[in-house]
């Protein structure tokens, strides 16, 4: 998830169509990618898939329904499987709290009387996602923690029993209360060996806890954990694989933000294999990524490939893996626009199928913008299910187009065995009355 030139600073150390060596642009379509022969097959064993199926996984920011105006009811919840609701915060006794109560539990929506209350009731993002939930049986909620900007706490509330207690029962207080299905903790990221064995601790606190309060009051529903997680082999390196692998639900590998304002030429943002003929634009590589992962222990089908909703600009360019001069204004950000802004103006799509990734060039303007397109969705969703891996996830849900030309829904047709298991809806400790009752 971007927020900063920073965050990705840390992290990484953590319309017209165009040819490119007589391969299509727009990567075929007509009955999905044609089967390309992955490297990654070769050398690392497919693993069985998921019991659950495959996710089609999106995270739904709480700020987005300002500025973005992107509501929960936005949600194309017909084609997704989860939706990671970011984020939640917490201090350094691991006590959880909401950064926005307004967008979470406050805000009423048209038909919403909360003067009328005579009770406590959640409204907000909150109400909106367990209502998406009781109408979408299969659409699962997890409760993101964390995130880049409030990530500081992590190593302090790690290395104490006491600290990893009060997370573990915060959480899973705000789990039951809000009507979430599962837990998303979001630590970016552990720095040494020894934050990365209390991050097993930590996670192991939480597991236990959800457990505890499904044996209690969910007839021992298993009720999901997962982590989102870096794609830079550095960061990786650090992380305890195969406990986190054992232990964990799902991990969503972040593969994206390879290039940017920090880079010394233009990249790709999320290219799956290393470009040959042109080594600098493809400074980092998702398919290195994920044989870390497997070569660590991490079973194939715990792994969700991470993929952008928005694309890197690079100005004063002359293509890609050369040097640029500043990235621009962006939208929401210097130097990103959302993918449904995109291409911009008479901007040519030129796409490599060997490294699976795409980018924009306006000759006149000397821009270029890297993202991701349906094409090339298909062709990750193609790479995921070649090497047995648990789906798909999106950062984040606004910046999607509709229609045909959603990455999104690229993303779900493409997939085959979709996890379509039903969703919790009974949470009758919820200290809100209304999620208590079930929305009646």
């Amino acid at each position: 998830m971007y927020f900063t030139v920073t965050t990705i600073l840390h992290a990484l150390v953590s319309v017209q169509v165009a040819l490119v060596s007589a391969t299509p642009a727009e990567f075929p379509n007509s009955s999905g990618p044609k089967r390309l022969s992955f490297k990654a097959e070769a050398s690392v064993r497919r693993q069985g898939g998921h019991p659950d199926g495959v996710q089609n996984a999106v995270f739904f920011t709480n700020w987005g329904i300002y500025a973005r105006d992107y509501q929960v009811t936005d949600l194309p919840a017909s084609e997704v499987t989860h939706v990671a609701y970011a984020f939640i915060n917490f201090g350094p006794n691991g006590t959880l709290f909401s950064g926005d109560t307004w967008a979470d539990v406050e805000r009423p929506s048209a038909t919403d009387t909360p003067a009328n209350d005579t009770s406590l009731n959640a409204y907000g993002n909150v109400k909106q996602l367990y209502q998406l939930k009781k109408s979408n049986r299969h659409v699962k909620t997890l409760l993101s923690i964390g995130g880049w900007s409030w990530s500081t706490h992590f190593p302090a509330v790690a290395s104490t029993s006491t600290t990893r207690a009060n997370f573990a029962k915060s959480a899973v207080d705000y789990l039951k209360d809000w009507g979430f299905d599962g837990l998303d903790v979001d630590w970016e990221y552990p720095a040494d060996e020894i934050q990365a064995n209390d991050m097993i601790l930590l996670l192991q606190a939480v597991r236990d806890e959800l457990d505890a309060y499904a044996a209690k009051h969910a007839n021992g529903h298993h009720f999901s954990l997962s982590i989102a997680a870096p794609a830079s082999p550095q960061t990786i390196k650090v992380l305890k694989l195969a406990q986190l692998g054992s232990l964990l639900d799902r991990i969503y590998v972040m593969a994206y933000d390879y290039a940017g304002s920090w880079s010394n030429t233009t990249g790709h943002n999320a290219a799956v294999f290393p470009s040959k003929s042109n080594p600098n634009s493809t400074p980092f590589n998702t398919d290195q990524a994920i044989k870390l992962y497997l070569e660590g222990g991490v079973p194939a089908s715990k792994l969700v490939l991470g993929m952008p909703l928005y694309g890197r600009a690079f100005q004063n360019t002359t293509g890609v893996g050369r040097p640029f001069n500043g990235v621009g204004p962006g939208e929401w950000e210097a130097g990103i626009y959302d993918y449904k802004s995109l291409p911009r103006g008479n901007a040519q799509i030129i796409c490599d199928k060997k490294i699976i990734g795409c980018y924009s060039y306006e000759k006149s303007t000397q821009e270029l913008i890297t993202f991701d397109t349906v094409g090339v969705v298909r062709d990750k969703v193609r790479y995921a299910k070649n090497l047995g891996l648990g789906g798909s996830m999106f950062w984040e849900a606004s910046g999607d187009k509709s229609g045909e030309e959603s990455l999104i829904r690229a993303s779900h047709d493409a997939s085959r065995g979709i996890d379509e298991t039903d969703n919790w809806l009974s949470y009758p400790e919820s200290k809100y009355a209304n999620i208590a009752a079930g929305l009646p």
